[in-house]
């Protein structure tokens, strides 16, 4: 059987790392066309070592080489794992090659989400959603109809501060917000998680790979991070996909749908005592996960992509200790509300708007 011709964008970081230790796990069924990333020359050929890639790209002056590999190469499967917006039209030209496409990448989605799948639609790509919470929703739909759907449930850690009193977050540092108590990531995620951001950006994501209206949407906190979403049905049946906090896993589920791959991760043991717990978010407490619930629910994609580019903002401010950890909700609620653009009907459109929020948002 042929191996599957696959694509990294992101090679370095925490989910390109972990897709390539998929990868080897599995090496008889992939080939590795290209390896990406940004800046870090010797872990890309280290990495490229490892999988024996045949192009290696680096792409901190630009896109115009990964492009033309992606151009010139035939690809079965392609990973994005980079982080940020200016990947948007790497992720499009990927859905427009009528490939599988894996994405880990929450600002593709949320800010350009309408234009990828439309994309994706019309040249027969397959979307398969990377992150934890859309994976599990995947799998819990399987063999159901769309119809018979109640609500989607995404299951949120928490973050950093899940046990902190709401009084005491406008003194935590830097450091309190990058150490996630279950999930390994990287570090603006893990900051996502900390003000839960990152569920709000998720809800989002899931209204647009799933086409699920945003009244079908619930986040409940679930500290042990074991259930990772569950899909409840008309007929009361609620399904869960459940699994040991490990990125590994819905990596190689995407990589290997319909059949599952060795992803190097143990299953549970059911035979240890285990606890299983949930309850609501305090939406005072987590007010970005407000604000995104509220920019969900208003349905507009311009207000979506001017969320989460000023989101970025504000943690790159928060990290230069520029801004209190409580200040980035603040500033995301403030620089929101002065903000009003058209909404976008093409990838470039989506691009000029998050560029010029950033501009308004960085000259005042």
């Amino acid at each position: 059987m042929a191996r599957a011709k696959i694509g990294i964008i992101g090679a370095t970081g925490s989910i390109g790392v972990q897709t390539i230790s998929v990868i080897a796990e599995n090496a008889d069924k992939f080939e590795v066309v290209f390896l990406s990333a940004h800046q870090n020359a010797s872990a890309l050929k280290a990495l490229g070592e490892r999988v024996n890639a045949k192009h290696l790209i680096l792409t901190g002056d630009g896109f115009g080489e990964l492009e033309r590999v992606i151009d010139d190469n035939e690809l079965d499967i392609a990973l994005v794992g980079a982080s940020g917006t200016s990947i948007i039209p790497i992720a499009y030209q990927l859905a427009c090659k009528g490939i599988r496409l894996a994405i880990a990448n929450k600002e593709c989605i949320v800010s350009a989400g309408r234009q990828i799948m439309a994309a994706a639609r019309t040249h027969s790509s397959v979307i398969m959603p990377v992150d934890s919470e859309h994976s599990a929703l995947f799998q819990c739909m399987a063999g159901n109809n769309r119809c018979d759907i109640a609500s989607f449930i995404l299951t949120a850690s928490g973050g950093a501060f899940r046990d902190t009193p709401a009084d005491k977050l406008k003194d935590v540092t830097v450091k309190d917000a990058t150490t996630n108590p279950n999930w390994k990531m990287g570090r603006k995620i893990t900051i996502d998680s900390a003000t839960m951001m990152n569920k709000g950006l998720e809800l989002i994501e899931a209204h647009m790979l799933f086409d699920i209206e945003p009244k079908k949407l619930q986040v409940v906190i679930h500290p042990q991070s074991i259930v990772h979403s569950m899909v409840s049905y008309l007929d009361g049946s609620t399904l869960a996909q459940m699994g040991n906090p490990d990125m590994r896993v819905p990596i190689s589920y995407a990589l290997g749908y319909p059949d599952r791959l060795n992803s190097g991760v143990s299953p549970l043991d059911f035979s240890k005592a285990m606890e299983l717990s949930f309850c609501p978010p305090d939406l005072k407490k987590y007010k970005c996960l407000d604000i995104a619930i509220r920019v969900l629910n208003g349905g507009k994609s311009a207000e979506m992509i001017a969320m989460n580019a000023i989101n970025e903002l504000a943690v790159d401010a928060f990290v230069k200790e520029k801004l209190s950890f409580v200040g980035i909700g603040d500033m995301i609620e403030r620089c929101l509300a002065d903000l009003s653009y058209a909404e976008p009907n093409s990838v470039e459109d989506v691009l000029e708007i998050d560029e010029s929020v950033r501009k308004r948002v960085l000259n005042g």
